[in-house]
C-alpha cells in the first residue's frame, strides 16, 4: 500500500447533508490520487531477498519479470531472448543412389 512507502494517503472530505457536485469532484480526484499511488510501484531498497519458484525461462513473461536459468538470476528484455535450449541440423553435399 502507499503509506509503506513514504506517500502521504489521500485526504478524502467530509460529505455534505445534500448532493454537491464539488464534493463529488473531490472524491474523484482523491480515488484518482489513491489510484496513482496504489498503481505505481515505487522505489524498493532491503537488505535481505529470497525469491522461490522462480521460472526457467522467460517464454510469457513481461519485460522486467524475473526468472531463473543454469542457476543465474536474469532479468526478460523485450529484445534479448533467452532460450531455455538449442538445438540444430544441417547437411553438406548430396547422395545420389543408382541401381541397374
Amino acid at each position: 500500500m502507499a503509506i509503506n512507502r513514504g506517500l502521504a494517503p489521500p485526504q478524502f472530505p467530509v460529505p455534505p447533508t445534500q448532493y454537491n457536485p464539488q464534493y463529488m469532484a473531490e472524491v474523484v480526484r482523491a480515488f484518482s490520487v489513491f489510484l496513482a499511488q496504489y498503481q505505481n510501484p515505487g522505489d524498493m531498497r532491503g537488505t535481505k531477498l529470497t525469491l522461490t519458484a522462480l521460472p526457467e525461462s522467460d517464454v510469457g513473461l513481461e519485460p522486467g519479470a524475473l526468472f531463473q536459468q543454469d542457476g543465474y538470476v536474469k532479468i526478460t528484455l523485450s529484445n534479448k531472448p533467452h532460450p531455455s535450449g538449442a538445438s540444430g541440423s544441417s547437411a553438406v553435399g548430396g547422395v545420389t543412389v543408382t541401381t541397374t
